[in-house]
C-alpha cells in the first residue's frame, strides 16, 4: 500500500513547520469574544473560528499540509481518502491547488452538503455502505490498485502537524491560556492542540470533548485501554470514529488534561445558541467544546479559555429535526 504514514509521532516542531507550509494557503481565522458568553461562564472565552477556514473547517490545514509533503512521482499517481464530510472536503481542495489526483471513499449517508462541496472540488467520490462495508478496507484496495496514496483523516503525522497549527495562531494571538477544548472524533485534532499548548502555555489544560453516543476516546482516557465504538447514532458526524489511532492514543494519553462527553440535546442547544447570539454558523460537531463550557460540563470560572469552533459545514435540511431534539 502506497502511504505516507510515519511511524513516529509528530512534535511541536512538525506543527511549527507545518504553519510555514500554509502560510498564505490555508486562512488565518479569526478569534472572537463574547460579553454574553464571559457573563455566562465567568471566564475569559476565546472562539477560534475554523468555521470560516477554507472548505468549511480546519481540515484544510491537515490535508494540505500532508499533501505538499508528497513526492512529484507520488502526485502524479493521487491521492485516496476516506472522510463523512470536512476531511473529504479538505483533501478535494487541497489536491484541486497543488494539481493531485484524489480519491474519496464517503459514506452513502454523509451530509449532502459535503457530498456535493467535495465533488465540486473536482475529486472523485465513491459511495460505501458504513453498516456493510469498511471505509479503511476500501481506501487499502484503491491504493493497491491505483498506486494511490493514503491520506487518512487523523491518524497520520502530517495530518495531525496541520491541525496543530490552529492552537498555535490562537494562542499566539491573545496569549497564555489555562484551558483549551477542542472537539475529538479521532484526536487529530486534540493531539496538535496539546502538543502546541505544551509549547507555548505550559500548564494550559487540553480537554478533548465528544459526543456521548461515540465517546470512545473518553472511555479509552478513563480506562488508559483503547476503547471502540460502532456508527455511534449522533448528530455529531465528524466524531463518529471508532476509535483514536496508533498515533493519536499516545498523544492523547500523554498531553491531554481530561476528556468528557455531550450529549445530542446539550449540544444542539449550545450550536443554535452560537447561531442566534454569536451569529456563528458551526455545525454540530464543531459546537462539541462551545457545549462543554457553555453548558458547564467543565469548571472555567476565573479562567483564560480557548475554545475551537471546528467546522461550519451545516447540513441545513436536518434543522427542523435538530430543533426538536434540543
Amino acid at each position: 500500500m502506497h502511504t505516507p504514514l510515519s511511524p513516529a509521532l509528530p512534535t511541536f516542531d512538525d506543527i511549527d513547520a507545518a504553519s510555514h507550509r500554509i502560510d498564505g494557503v490555508a486562512h488565518r481565522t479569526p478569534v472572537v469574544t463574547s460579553r454574553t458568553v464571559d457573563a455566562r461562564t465567568g471566564a475569559t472565552v476565546f472562539f477560534k473560528c475554523e468555521t470560516l477556514q477554507r472548505g468549511g473547517a480546519f481540515k484544510f490545514r491537515g490535508a494540505y499540509n500532508a499533501l505538499s509533503r508528497l513526492d512529484a512521482a507520488q502526485r502524479r499517481r493521487g491521492v485516496v481518502a476516506f472522510s463523512s464530510g470536512n476531511h473529504a472536503q479538505a483533501v478535494a481542495l487541497a489536491g484541486k491547488l497543488l494539481d493531485i489526483p484524489r480519491v474519496i471513499v464517503m459514506p452513502s449517508d454523509s451530509p449532502e452538503v459535503k457530498r456535493i462541496a467535495t465533488a465540486e472540488y473536482g475529486a472523485e467520490v465513491l459511495l460505501y455502505d458504513r453498516e456493510r462495508e469498511d471505509r479503511e478496507a476500501i481506501g487499502r484496495r484503491l491504493s493497491e490498485e491505483r498506486g494511490l496514496a493514503v491520506i487518512p483523516p487523523y491518524n497520520h503525522a502530517d495530518v495531525i502537524a496541520g491541525a496543530g497549527t490552529v492552537a498555535r495562531e490562537l494562542i499566539r494571538e491573545v496569549g497564555q491560556l489555562d484551558m483549551l477544548l477542542t472537539p475529538c472524533g479521532g484526536g487529530g485534532l486534540l493531539s496538535g492542540t496539546a502538543l502546541s499548548a505544551a509549547a507555548l502555555s505550559p500548564g494550559c489544560r487540553v480537554i478533548g470533548v465528544e459526543p456521548l453516543a461515540g465517546d470512545d476516546a473518553t472511555r479509552t482516557f478513563k480506562s488508559g485501554t483503547l476503547q471502540t465504538v460502532k456508527n455511534p447514532d449522533t448528530v455529531a458526524d465528524g466524531a463518529r470514529t471508532a476509535s483514536l489511532g496508533s498515533l493519536t492514543f499516545p498523544l492523547v494519553m500523554a498531553n491531554v488534561a481530561d476528556m468528557v462527553a455531550v450529549d445530542d440535546p446539550t449540544l444542539l442547544r449550545a450550536m443554535f445558541f452560537l447561531w442566534e447570539r454569536l451569529k456563528l454558523v458551526v455545525e454540530p460537531t464543531g459546537a462539541l467544546a462551545a457545549a462543554a463550557v457553555l453548558e458547564g460540563l467543565v469548571e472555567v470560572r476565573g479562567l483564560r479559555v480557548g475554545v475551537v469552533l471546528s467546522g461550519g459545514n451545516v447540513d441545513l435540511s436536518q434543522v427542523s429535526q435538530w430543533r426538536a431534539l434540543r
